[in-house]
């Protein structure tokens, strides 16, 4: 490599202080351009750029030292703005990043409201901690100038000549960002909010500005909750998923283990993945350290790392082991609500059940399983908002294409409706009935034979069920405390409910030779 020459070393020392403000008019320039990438910064954008030269932060070794982002961090940073909800291992140092790129963005911004909520008190301290270090080592032109605070205790940040300010909150307070309009908005470990904390993150969307940035973060804890409510409604709600595995954290290494004793388990893991030894001992270690707890502390994959109710009506090794193999369809439809892994093909029967809902963009889906008559093998599934007539039209549609299926809706509540659409609407004759009567009827006696069918197949032929997201029901389908079975409180069964009625309709179809 060529010596760089004094004239190379005073052009590299000027583009550096571009990135070094220290006045008002400096950091406003700053602030429009905090995404951008100009040339010159090794892929970096301006607000990465400015967090280098700018911020400081505690190391691992309990020393201060320039931020320096890891690769967890440069990933997140590639998209900018908008709504992300991230789903991590611990200690990855998203938390800081975040802090970061939000207190940048309301020192460059005048008007800017920042609010960073914790999990609890203490972890708030440590947050604004991190805030308050940022500012700590800012130069004294910037901190005696147009970012001297009026006020820098209680967990804020006030900067009364930009009017921007930065909060760190608790989320024990339900009253937390009320009455405030924020442009940042970072709720962090979200999984372990206490009391009510939909009701908490419902106050605090109600405060974003219309442009505002949302940022939801936590590692998992079991499903039900709000996170990992928030985590399965994602593509509904606009929000991009984020999923950080353990190993992304460049210090989760110990000495290597022996390759001899490495288990199948561990060689697929390390084939699949590019893992080392080194990571393959550290695994070994977390798994020898927090036994059950390690696949939600230390997560490897976006399913398994919500652990899995006590309580679950379905053998839950089965339902794991085949959350790990289930294949990726090969076709998604309708902004992705229907997912199609097997094609009609002539000559086949199929059945498509329904489980219908009343279309409002609140509360259960609609449920749709097609499955082959003769196989029991599930090829598509649908699971969306929609009306009773779109709900008609969608299934009629559906089993048309695979070659004029039987179509199997359950007519309890909203399934009447769906009923009459297909009969005076859509014209689709082959109706599966019980009794006389079109649909099936879900009850006491009839529900608990469907389930036991579904749970009997999971468990000899797990290779028959292909959707993640109906395993993914499975993991939360409980007992309940009034001695029946449904969706643990926070989740859905609508897909359960679709698969079981698929199976035990496609039992009667077999039995009675239709």
């Amino acid at each position: 490599m060529a010596r760089k020459t004094e004239a190379d070393v005073c052009l590299d020392a000027e583009a550096r202080n571009v990135y070094r403000p220290t006045t008002r008019n400096d950091l406003e320039e700053l602030g429009k351009r905090l995404d951008e990438r100009p040339q010159g910064l090794n892929g970096n954008n301006v607000a990465m750029e400015l967090a280098i030269e700018n911020l400081r932060v505690r190391t691992r070794a309990g020393g201060i030292a320039a931020l320096a982002p890891n690769g967890v961090q440069r990933t997140l940073e590639e998209s900018s703005g908008g709504q992300k909800i991230i789903l991590k291992a611990r200690q990855m140092g998203l938390t800081t990043w975040v802090a970061a790129r939000f207190f940048l963005r309301t020192i460059t911004r005048p008007g800017t409201l920042t609010v960073q909520v914790a999990h609890t008190r203490e972890a708030a301290e440590e947050i604004f901690r991190i805030v308050h270090r940022f500012y700590q080592h800012l130069s004294d032109a910037l901190r005696t100038g147009p970012l001297k605070t009026s006020r820098a205790n209680v967990r804020q940040l006030v900067f009364p000549d930009i009017d921007s300010q930065y909060r760190v909150e608790s989320a024990g307070d339900r009253n937390a960002g009320r009455g405030l309009t924020a442009q940042n908005l970072h709720c962090s470990e979200l999984a372990w909010w206490p009391g009510h904390p939909a009701e908490t993150l419902a106050g605090l969307r109600a405060a974003l500005a219309p442009d505002a940035e949302l940022v939801l973060e936590s590692t998992p804890k079991g499903v039900g909750g709000c996170f990992h409510a928030e985590w399965v409604a994602a593509d509904e709600k606009g929000m991009i998923r984020y999923f950080f595995p353990w190993w992304l954290e460049s210090a989760y290494r110990e000495p290597a283990v022996d390759a001899a004793t490495l288990t199948d388990e561990e060689r697929a893991l390390m084939e699949r993945e590019g893992l080392s030894l080194e990571q393959i001992a550290f695994r070994r270690k977390i798994r020898a350290n927090y036994r059950g707890l390690a696949r939600q502390e230390y997560a490897e994959d976006a399913e398994s790392c919500f652990l899995s109710s006590g309580d679950s009506v379905f053998e839950m090794e089965a339902v794991e082991k085949r959350l790990r193999e289930a294949p990726e369809p090969f076709q998604r439809r309708r902004n992705g609500t229907m997912e199609v892994w097997l094609s009609p093909v002539a000559g086949r029967r199929y059945l498509v059940s329904v489980d219908p809902a009343g279309g409002g963009t609140e509360g259960d889906f609609a449920a749709f399983e097609v499955i082959d008559i003769e196989s029991g093998l599930q090829c598509a599934e649908y699971a969306g908002h929609s009306t009773c007539l779109e709900q008609a039209q969608l299934s009629a549609e559906v089993a048309r294409e695979y070659n004029d299926a039987w179509l199997v809706v359950e007519r309890n509540n909203h399934g009447s409706g769906v009923l009459a659409y297909l009969g005076g609407v859509c014209h689709y004759e082959r109706v599966f009935e019980q009794d006389g009567k079109p649909g099936w009827l879900t009850s006491s006696y009839s529900k608990p034979l469907a389930i036991g069918k579904l749970e009997a197949a999971l468990v000899a032929r797990p290779e028959l069920f292909q959707s993640r997201a109906l395993l993914g029901e499975c993991r939360s389908f409980v007992r309940l405390s009034n001695g029946g079975m449904g969706a643990k409180p926070g989740t859905h069964d609508d897909r359960v409910m679709a698969m079981a009625i698929a199976l035990a309709a496609r039992a009667e179809i077999l039995a009675r030779n239709l």
